[in-house]
């Protein structure tokens, strides 16, 4: 009795929940973000609102991308060792 095979492949669409979830946010601030624009917009397959897993990637890329934090800040003023 073996379990299908689709469970153990990744997935590259997720539901609203997995797709917070996955970025490390609660449903309702990802909900926020997707209307701010900051976070990308479902799209529907058979009726069904998914996420694509690279563009959550990417838009976790933009916020990161934004964040600095106080080691950058030493090495980048010259202050890290060699």
């Amino acid at each position: 009795m073996g379990l299908s095979p689709a469970i153990h492949s990744p997935r590259r669409g997720l539901s609203r929940s997995e797709a917070a979830a996955y970025v490390g946010i609660s449903p309702s601030f990802f909900d926020a973000l997707v209307k701010s624009g900051r976070m990308p917009k479902a799209i529907s397959i058979g009726g069904r609102r998914v996420w694509d897993i690279r563009q959550l990637d990417e838009a976790f890329e933009d916020f990161a991308g934004n964040q600095s934090n106080s080691w950058d800040k030493l090495v980048n003023a010259g202050g890290g060792s060699d």
